[in-house]
This record gives C-alpha cells, sequence and structure tokens, in this order.
C-alpha cells in the first residue's frame, strides 16, 4: 500500500511540475447541465436544483473529493409568445490529494430558448464566472526527493521555483442544444420518447492557470454530447443511451452507455394523488478508464443516482480496479407543474 500511494505521489508530483491542468468531470454527466452545456437550462425542467459529490482514488491515496451544485430556473412571459429565457447558477469545488490541491468555480448564466413547434426546441447559453486555485505548498514530494527505494523528506528538491499557494482567474462558457420532447411529462410509457443533443465550449481565454510564474492558459474545453429516452412499445420500460466526448487540450475523453428504465408508477392522466417513479439500471464505459455501473430512481419531483467506477486504466496495478463513487440528488419541477388541467389533473415532473 504505501509503495502504491508513493507512486502516486509521484505521479501528481510530475503532474505539478508540469502543469497542463483538466477539467473535473462526472460519471453521471446528464445530470450535471452545467458542466455539459449551459443552454440546457431550462429547456426540460422549469426549476432544477442538483447536488453531487464524488470521491475517487481514495485506495491509492488521499482522496479526490468533487462537489457540485446548480440551480436553473425558466423565466416565461406571454409577450415572447412561447419562447422564453432560463437564468441558472453553479458552484463546483474539487479537492485533490495530499497537497490539498483545490479549485472552486462558480458561474452563473443565462439562456434562451426557441420553440419550433410543441415538440422541438433550440436553446443557446452562456455562463461566466471565476476560477480561484490552491495548494499547501508545504506538502509537495518533488521527483527528486525519492532515492529510488522511498521518498526522503530531507532530500534537496532541485526546484529552481517554488509554486504559488493560489492562482485566480475569471471564467466564461456557451453552447447551444437541440431538445426534441413528445410531451412534457418525464415519466410515461406512452409518450415518453426525448432527444438532447448539442456542443459547448468552456474556459474561453483564459489569462493563466499555473501556480508557477509562466504564461500557461486553461485550455478551452470542447464537449460533445447526446442522450435519449426512448419507450419500448407495448410496455412500461425505457432505453436511455447516451455519449459524450470532451477534448481539452491533449486530452480527451469519450464515455458511452445506457440505462434501462422501469416504470413503477406511470403518470395518471387525471389526477396527481398517484405519483409517477421510476427505476433505472444500466452501465457505461468511459473510454480506456472505466467501467461503470449506474443507477437512478426517481420519484414525483426527486431523483437519486448513484455510480461506481470500476478502473481499467494503466493506474490498475495500484488502483486494484478501484475508482471512484458519486451520488447525486435532484429536485425538479417540469413545465405546467401544478396547474389545474380542468379535472384536477396534474402534471408531473421529469
Amino acid at each position: 500500500m504505501q509503495k502504491r500511494k508513493l507512486l502516486f505521489g509521484f505521479i501528481c508530483a510530475l503532474a505539478l511540475n508540469g502543469l497542463k491542468a483538466q477539467d473535473i468531470h462526472f460519471s453521471l454527466y446528464n445530470e450535471v447541465p452545467s458542466v455539459i452545456n449551459p443552454a440546457l437550462a431550462g429547456v426540460s425542467y422549469d426549476t432544477r436544483v442538483i447536488a453531487q459529490y464524488r470521491t475517487q482514488w481514495g485506495s491509492v491515496a488521499q482522496a479526490y473529493n468533487t462537489y457540485g451544485i446548480s440551480f436553473e430556473q425558466a423565466i416565461k412571459n406571454k409577450k415572447l409568445k412561447g419562447n422564453y429565457f432560463a437564468v441558472s447558477a453553479n458552484i463546483l469545488r474539487d479537492l485533490a490529494g495530499d497537497a490539498k490541491m483545490g479549485m472552486l468555480n462558480p458561474n452563473v448564466g443565462l439562456a434562451y430558448i426557441q420553440k419550433i413547434n410543441k415538440q422541438m426546441k433550440l436553446s443557446a447559453g452562456m455562463q461566466g464566472g471565476f476560477v480561484y486555485k490552491t495548494i499547501d505548498v508545504s506538502k509537495l514530494k518533488w521527483d527528486r526527493q525519492f532515492n529510488g527505494y522511498e521518498y526522503d523528506p530531507s532530500a534537496v528538491s532541485g526546484e529552481s521555483e517554488i509554486p504559488r499557494s493560489a492562482i485566480t482567474s475569471y471564467d466564461m462558457g456557451g453552447g447551444v442544444n437541440y431538445n426534441y420532447a413528445q410531451s412534457e411529462k418525464f415519466i410515461s410509457a406512452k409518450d415518453g420518447n426525448k432527444v438532447n443533443i448539442g456542443m459547448s465550449a468552456f474556459h474561453f481565454g483564459i489569462p493563466k492557470n499555473s501556480f508557477f510564474s509562466s504564461n500557461e492558459k486553461l485550455y478551452t474545453r470542447y464537449v460533445g454530447y447526446f442522450n435519449g429516452d426512448f419507450n419500448i412499445p407495448g410496455t412500461k420500460s425505457a432505453v436511455m443511451p447516451s455519449f459524450i466526448y470532451m477534448k481539452q487540450g491533449k486530452s480527451t475523453e469519450f464515455v458511452i452507455g445506457a440505462l434501462y428504465k422501469f416504470i413503477l408508477v406511470d403518470q395518471s392522466m387525471y389526477t396527481a394523488i398517484k405519483k409517477p417513479s421510476a427505476f433505472s439500471i444500466g452501465v457505461q464505459y468511459r473510454y480506456k478508464d472505466a467501467i461503470i455501473p449506474c443507477m437512478l430512481y426517481q420519484y414525483d419531483k426527486y431523483a437519486v443516482g448513484f455510480a461506481y467506477d470500476i478502473n481499467v486504466s494503466a493506474l490498475t496495478p495500484a488502483s486494484k480496479r478501484n475508482g471512484a463513487i458519486e451520488v447525486m440528488l435532484r429536485y425538479n419541477m417540469s413545465p405546467g407543474y401544478g396547474k389545474n388541467l380542468g379535472r384536477g389533473d396534474q402534471k408531473a415532473s421529469y
């Protein structure tokens, strides 16, 4: 165990020495709209609040912990003739390794949603904020402090420059999204077919990103994605395929997978007394990195998700295939929720 921790610490020290930092990521990426595309705000939900927690590499070294919380709210006005705006806010927090390398990234956003017809929407969104990164310099371990057998804290680091403890820079992102939904209901065995497809980019021209006195910038992250929800005819089940591709500098990430959704209680057409619910289970594959079993339980306006990364990367000898645990909580309200439709019925969320 100690050798694995030393190896992992050595790798992290080398990464810092030539720092080209990449973004945090979540396995339940469809539940982190602000990380995927600010144009998703207000598209499927009038109101949505999501909280996520992820911890990884605890079996190798000090765990990497990631936190995220996001909020979005549609703003509608009859004068816009069905088109509308949405506002969003999110905070991402990352804390990594023995040196407590941390990142705080709050953003606010605005999206405009154009209704093409009753089933299709086009949206565009932008968000802006700042990135604040910190590190405990006293906890860093350098390559020259490893004597070939173990870490020697008394050895001279050999570094010509010690990194600063904090850096701050502004942040911007934006994108476009196409949405198709047969209805505003999100648990239904009859009209549940839905699709989102879009692209986005984050970190436009960030001025600085290095803990050292260099002009290194944070690479722009480009994102392309698809997710769907397709009812299986004649059943109360659905298939939910998805993929996402992200590129940031020389780093890329590609994830593909699907969940199978069992509709436990279908949405009622006439009453809101019986609450809809569904359970989904499936698996995703992050190319050359992890196999990810996933679960999602939805009940009325609430949802809870779980994912576990089974590591299959080059780090497997140290990780023993232990990757990450991720948990998600969501509250949402869809368009029309709570409205009286003439016979005492209410539209449910999802």
